[in-house]
C-alpha cells in the first residue's frame, strides 16, 4: 500500500443502521489497520489535487468520491476499529438474493 508500511490488513462489511427516528442506513464499509488519516484531514482528502506526499497525483480519493456520487451514495471517511482508515458508503441499494460471506 501507497500510505502505509506493510503489511496492513482490509476488513469490508455491510452497514444496516436503523435509528431512533426508524430511518434506516445501508450499505458497506472498506477499513484498514494502516496508520489512518487525521480527523482534520478527512474531508480534504476527497479534493481533487489533494496528496498527502509529492509524488502523488491527488486523483485517488477523489476519483472514489466522484464513483460513490454516480452510484448516487454517499461516502464518509471515519477511523476504523483498528485504528486505520475507514470509507463508508451508504445510500446503497443492495440486489435481491445478495449472498453474504
Amino acid at each position: 500500500m501507497d500510505h502505509n508500511e506493510p503489511p496492513v490488513s482490509l476488513t469490508i462489511g455491510r452497514i444496516d443502521r436503523t435509528t431512533e427516528d426508524r430511518l434506516s442506513t445501508t450499505g458497506f464499509f472498506v477499513a484498514d489497520a494502516g496508520k489512518g488519516i487525521p480527523p482534520d484531514e478527512r474531508d480534504e482528502v476527497f479534493a481533487h489535487g489533494y496528496r498527502s506526499d509529492q509524488d502523488g497525483t491527488g486523483f485517488g480519493l477523489s476519483i472514489v468520491r466522484h464513483v460513490a456520487e454516480a452510484h448516487n451514495w454517499d461516502v464518509a471517511l471515519t477511523e476504523g476499529r483498528d485504528g486505520g482508515a475507514r470509507f463508508e458508503f451508504t445510500a446503497v441499494e443492495f440486489a435481491r438474493g445478495t449472498v453474504e460471506r
